[in-house]
């Protein structure tokens, strides 16, 4: 073929149709393939850059899957404190339900007959002056009785101490009874009453409520959900309700430059929350008696603002997190369009260029066809 000589116009529509071919290679390629620079060598520049930009991209996927469960950590967390915050919430309606039975459970002490009625015994005369002195655990209230009083103003008086409360009933009798459920010492009381039989103190003791008693294993079995719901609150290993650490990355970078949420959980459980069993051992909360009832449900109060602002600030640090990560989303297709801009072939664009070179081909096929006719009709003079 090489001693094959051509005349210069079938040379150059020759020429001309391979590099129409060539052409339509290019471009039927960069529409099979959808992009317009496959390689290096087609654009360096554009192929090295795009690469850089998916190369990041895909980086900042990878982070993605880390992002998504540390939002799953913190939600679980989240929920785990909703829960225990309706614990709580059911062992304060215990301690009230407990409370509601107090008029029940009262120390209280009834002397000897004054007088045969009531109104006679009102109206009768202290025996001797003196006082009574009424304890009710660190209270303390003295009740000065002068000659000249009366019964009913002794009852008076006892009313107005704050720890115990008088009364006469219809068979003359006093009864002292006192206004919470620690125990009343009452000294002297037999100076107007007989109550306590001598002039040394009495000591009565509240009595015990059945449904205080039923009670206990109720609010016990509260408590102790408490902590086994907290062991449960984990996602993936991490439990923030156990005092576990959960680190959130957000960039694809390394050492200081490297951008991350560190969030440190606390270890909740009743004790931490400041929850005591109920019992009758030292530190148990006695549902027996109304000021361990009190101090339990202000424990209580604390604990669900403890719990509700420990939920605050998952709120806060999951707030960040899913801002993070939706910024991260946007990066991602923001670098994938700028890789793509480079890179990718606008199919229209390809497509009309193809039928342009169809059209061009098949002009370049006529005219070689033409410049082949000349050769050819020096072959017919020697026909």
């Amino acid at each position: 073929m090489a001693n094959t000589i051509l005349t210069s116009g079938v040379r150059n529509n020759l020429l001309t149709l391979q590099q129409t071919t060539a052409e339509q290679g290019a471009i039927q390629n960069r529409l099979a393939t959808g992009r317009r620079v496959n390689s290096a060598i087609d654009n360096p520049i554009n192929f090295f850059t795009a690469a850089g930009l998916n190369d990041r991209s895909n980086q900042l996927g990878g982070l993605l899957d880390g992002i998504s469960n540390g939002i799953q950590t913190i939600q679980t967390a989240s929920k785990g404190i909703d829960a225990i915050v309706k614990l709580v919430q059911s062992a304060q309606s215990t301690i009230k339900q407990a409370q509601a039975d107090a008029a029940q459970n009262r120390p209280s002490t009834t002397g000897a007959a004054i007088a045969a009625t009531k109104a006679a015994a009102l109206a009768k005369d202290v025996a001797a002056a003196g006082n009574i002195v009424i304890t009710a655990g660190n209270t303390e209230y003295t009740v000065a009785i002068g000659a000249t009083e009366t019964i009913r103003d002794v009852v008076n008086k006892i009313n107005d101490s704050g720890i115990a409360t008088a009364t006469v009933n219809n068979s003359g009798e006093l009864t002292i009874k006192g206004t919470g459920s620690d125990a009343l010492t009452i000294a002297g009381a037999d100076a107007v009453t007989g109550a306590a039989g001598s002039d040394a103190a009495a000591v009565v003791a509240a009595g015990n409520s059945d449904i205080r008693a039923n009670l206990v294993d109720q609010f016990n079995e509260l408590r102790s959900q408490i902590n086994e719901l907290a062991k449960d609150a984990g996602f993936n290993g991490i439990n923030l309700l156990a005092g576990d650490a959960l680190s959130v990355v957000f960039n694809e970078k390394t050492g200081a430059a490297q951008n991350k949420l560190d969030i440190q959980g606390e270890e909740i459980s009743a004790t931490n929350l400041g929850i005591a069993q109920a019992g009758s051992a030292v530190g148990d909360i006695d549902f027996q008696n109304d000021n361990a009832l009190a101090n339990a449900s202000d424990a209580l109060t604390n604990a669900l603002t403890s719990l509700r602002s420990s939920a605050s600030s998952l709120g806060s640090q999951l707030s960040v997190i899913q801002t993070r990560q939706d910024f991260t989303k946007n990066m991602i297709n923001t670098l994938t369009i700028g890789a793509d801009n480079l890179v990718l072939a606008d199919s229209n664009e390809e497509g009309a260029k193809l039928l342009a070179l169809n059209t061009r081909q098949q002009l370049s096929q006529t005219a070689l066809s033409l410049a082949s006719q000349a050769d050819q009709g020096v072959l017919r003079l020697f026909g």
